[in-house]
């Protein structure tokens, strides 16, 4: 990296000026027909873009579009939102969950513990007084969740919430459990330290070369967030090139970078299919990197989504060409750790101690491995969205679906179909090249 000098700014001041400046929202829901308009202004610091778009994305709202700018000492965001309908916004308890939760004066930095998240959410923050939180990291292989949930059986473990990703050969799962005794955390010291000794075993295997990790983590863990974290931490986006998977049957995601050492800053552009939540992966990719978004156009409004930013490393540092390659690998690694890869599987019981690690034991059984879960609990009903394909990765046969109906006897599994093939190349391109001249003119002209 090229190093350049900024002035010195006093991180007294910038602390100051958020206390003084908190968030200030506005919402215009006359200005078009199709989206709300969410605008944002507050004093600037690093991390506040990933806070606003997390928050946005826990209130289960969809970002068509996004305007950003963050230059010298104040931010300001411009958002088109829409419900998961992907229409605007009506319901008035909806509008003012939004303009309460951004307005939020003492957000700490890299914490969720102010956002407001929904009850039945699968993800958000989750406070340790509920429950025991698990991160795991490690090589992935087939049947490996259903070792771990058949650990935490054998602990007398209930699993409330789980959240898997597996991506490049490795995986990272956050794991909510409370004690079958308690009903509560776990306060155990021995019974902590049998989990993890068991745990870090099983997902070690017989040949990790980074190393399997275990903790329990204190205080508010934002699941999805972490998971980014853990995954970023476990270099999950190295060796991508030598990848087999595909994103599901999606092309995988055209990635550029141009640098302009005479303004300091370098340009990079994403352009991939879109789906729910890829501007908060991508923004907490650029965070963990330690990158500052000074301004971005974000376009999601048609099926490919159009995402450019303008960046600079927080110590002031342009991209060499070892940099382009790497935030290049990041970048791809964050959008494909969500890629809905395998035959999406619905399940819907009655919760119990045991559940997970029958249900995935009977998908070990019939040579399934599950490259992502979603386990969350809504009253005394488990509800989980697993997705799954052969062993080898292959696709899998619905008579062996048929099959694990019949076994699991009064278990609601649904299979949902998968998702469309991607829209035609030069249709992506065209948006690509409207949205680099709009945003050229209109950055070039501050």
């Amino acid at each position: 990296m090229e190093t350049r000098s900024w002035p010195y700014f006093d991180p007294d001041y910038e602390r100051n000026g958020t206390r003084n400046n908190p968030p200030r929202v506005v919402i215009d829901n006359d200005a078009y027909d199709d989206a709300t308009l969410v605008k944002v202004d507050s004093a600037n610091r690093h991390g506040i873009l990933l806070e606003v778009v997390q928050a946005l994305t826990d209130l289960e709202l969809t970002i068509t579009k996004a305007y950003i700018s963050s230059d010298g000492g104040w931010f300001m965001d411009v958002f088109h939102v829409t419900g998961q309908d992907g229409n605007k916004i009506h319901n008035k308890k909806v509008l003012d969950d939004i303009k309460q939760t951004l307005e939020v004066k003492k957000r700490r930095q890299g914490s969720c513990a102010d956002l407001k998240t929904r009850p039945e959410q699968s993800v958000g923050a989750k406070s340790v007084t509920e429950h025991t939180a698990i991160e795991l990291t490690g090589t992935d292989r087939p049947g490996l969740l259903s070792e771990v949930s058949a650990i935490l059986t054998t602990m007398n473990c209930n699993v409330n919430a789980a959240e898997i990703w597996t991506h490049n050969m490795r995986v990272a799962c956050m794991v909510y459990v409370t004690d079958e005794e308690t009903k509560g955390p776990i306060k155990n010291a021995k019974k902590l330290d049998r989990i993890k000794e068991l745990l870090l075993q099983v997902m070690g295997g017989d040949d990790d070369r980074k190393g399997a990790k275990t903790d329990f983590p204190a205080g508010v863990t934002h699941t999805e967030r972490r998971l980014h974290q853990l995954m970023f931490a476990d270099r999950d986006y190295e060796d991508c090139d030598q990848m087999s998977r595909n994103m599901g049957g999606q092309s995988r995601p055209i990635i550029t970078v141009q640098n302009c050492n005479e303004r300091g800053y370098s340009v990079v552009t994403v352009q991939c299919r879109d789906r729910p939540k890829l501007l908060f992966d991508t923004v907490c990719t650029l965070t963990d990197m330690q990158f500052v978004v000074f301004h971005a156009s974000i376009d999601s409004s048609t099926t490919n989504a159009v995402q450019e930013y303008y960046i600079r490393h927080i110590d002031g540092c342009t991209l060499d060409e070892r940099g382009e390659q790497r935030i290049k690998k990041c970048l791809e690694a964050a959008i494909e750790r969500r890629s809905n890869e395998g035959l999406r599987l619905e399940l819907c019981t009655s919760d119990r101690v045991g559940l997970l690690s029958d249900v995935t034991r009977i998908f070990r059984e019939n040579g399934l491995s599950v490259t992502r879960a979603d386990v969350t609990t809504r009253g005394d009903k488990a509800v989980n969205v697993f997705y799954v394909t052969g062993a080898s990765g292959d696709p899998v046969d619905m008579k062996t679906v048929e099959a694990m109906r019949q076994e699991m006897g009064h278990v609601i599994l649904e299979v949902k179909s998968p998702c469309a093939p991607p829209p035609p190349e030069p249709e992506a391109k065209k948006l690509l090249t409207g949205l680099l001249k709009s945003s050229e003119r209109f950055f070039y002209g501050l």
